[in-house]
């Protein structure tokens, strides 16, 4: 069967502008009663049954195409021509023209502090939109020309890299981008989707069922993905991070430190669908009058990072102790503040031994009862021991590309969000012309020019 959408032009402008259909229904009960995708709404299909033998055909595709080849660390990409255009492998594979692309903090941390690349010249890019090519089944459920997103978390193929021309995407690494979202728009939203719905769903336990059909990615992994086939650094993260009775639910507190960047937009957009309360540390003199006003962002509490003690000590005062779960966007200094506000009375473990790395995660809390505290480090954890009945955690991001059932659950998931208007796609700072300007746009990135939403760089029409 096809993707099928039978959305109405006057249904999709409604979505754009809201996501509730009653302006007197809360945004978590709006979401329960839409837990079940009304027939005339969205129709998600596994194949292109009833597609025309024209529709399925690939497009023409150059042997040769552009790219952006790191040679070397702490140098710049250079502009490469005559590179060979990826091909189709696998039955999963689909080959996508690359038409804008989202650039990505650790497209120029990594070059800059020499980690992340497993070969030299390396091709970088996490994430692009573009049109399908050519698919390696024929009843794969894209076709020619579809508009899709290509997230690509699996940094140690080049064929799925965005710096170029053409990309090799699984189909359940690739998201359809409906008709309401520009190919901008929807280069902006990938890695941090599948960050911020791993951080919510394996680390807290979220349970997404009630949100358009959205994975129990808790129960998926216990119930039907084989241990095994988890790899080793990351299995008892997803397995044992979190006990079942201590799972985050509606009404929960998360607080999301550094809630100007791109992943933590997410984090809060799908912690706000799942009923949570958030607390958002920002730098309220950048961002705190933008995010106070915002209709899909407005945190419940919003505090400023500008003095991380002061912050802390607000968190407690207000949530007197109700805060168990903490993402921390930043780094290892905001992380350990965060820990602070998650563990009040139990903060003076000793310093790990010079080299040693914090567990992720520690040993179960001695009482079975207990609801601990977690938290997720999407770019660092404090060097201390976790406090007793706290966990640290680290996003086990090779889950999407590892495990189909994963990637797959969420693609299609972010389609229906999508579709519906449930998700909106972070602000696009400015707009970046041609592969060539890469180096320009990471350039700015650097000097800390882009804040509070990305930057896209259009590579094709």
């Amino acid at each position: 069967m096809s993707f099928i959408k039978r959305l109405s032009l006057k249904k999709l402008s409604k979505n754009s502008s809201s996501p509730t259909k009653s302006s007197q229904l809360p945004q978590a009960q709006y979401v329960e009663q839409q837990g079940q995708l009304p027939e005339d709404d969205i129709v998600i299909g596994s194949g292109n049954h009833g597609a025309s033998t024209t529709d399925m055909e690939p497009l023409p595709t150059p042997e040769k195409q552009t790219v952006l080849l790191l040679h070397a660390a702490k140098q710049p990409y250079q502009l490469t021509e005559d590179y060979p255009v990826p091909q189709l492998e696998g039955e999963h594979d689909v080959l996508v023209r690359t038409q804008t692309i989202g650039l990505n903090p650790i497209d120029w941390k990594a070059p800059d502090f020499n980690f992340a690349i497993p070969e030299l010249p390396y091709i970088s890019g996490r994430e692009l939109a573009g049109e399908v090519v050519q698919t390696s089944r024929k009843e794969s459920r894209f076709k020619p020309r579809d508009r899709v997103l290509a997230i690509s978390t699996d940094y140690r193929d080049l064929r799925k890299a965005a710096y170029q021309q053409y990309v090799i995407s699984f189909d359940y690494n690739t998201v359809r981008i409906p008709p309401s979202l520009t190919l901008e728009e929807g280069s902006t939203l990938g890695v941090a989707f599948v960050a911020a719905a791993l951080s919510l769903g394996v680390c807290m336990g979220v349970d997404f069922s009630s949100i358009l059909s959205g994975p129990d990615l808790f129960s998926l992994l216990r119930s039907s993905v084989p241990p095994e086939s988890l790899a080793e650094d990351i299995r008892s993260e997803c397995l044992d991070g979190i006990r079942s009775h201590e799972r985050a639910k509606a009404g929960d507190w998360v607080a999301v430190w550094g809630g100007s960047s791109t992943s933590a937009n997410l984090t809060i957009q799908l912690a706000k669908l799942a009923g949570l309360k958030v607390v958002t540390i920002v730098d309220k003199a950048k961002h705190g009058l933008r995010l106070s006003n915002h209709q899909v962002l407005k945190a419940d509490l919003l505090v400023d990072s500008h003095d991380p003690e002061r912050a802390v000590q607000i968190i407690r005062q207000n949530l007197k102790g109700k805060l168990r779960f903490g993402v921390d966007t930043r780094g290892r200094e905001s992380a350990t503040s965060l820990l602070h506000a998650l563990s009040p009375d139990n903060i003076d473990s000793p310093p790990l031994p010079a080299g040693e790395k914090p567990p992720s995660p520690p040993g179960t809390p001695k009482e079975e009862t207990l609801l601990g505290a977690h938290l997720i480090g999407l770019t660092g954890l404090p060097k201390q021991q976790a406090p007793e009945g706290t966990m640290f955690h680290t996003v086990p991001i090779k889950l999407f590309h590892e495990v189909p059932e994963v990637g797959r659950a969420l693609c299609q998931w972010l389609e229906r969000l999508l579709a519906e208007g449930l998700v909106k796609a972070p602000e696009i700072i400015d707009v970046e012309q041609g592969l060539g300007s890469i180096n320009r746009g990471l350039d700015r990135m650097r000097k800390g020019e882009i804040s509070g939403g990305k930057l896209v760089v259009r590579v094709a029409e």
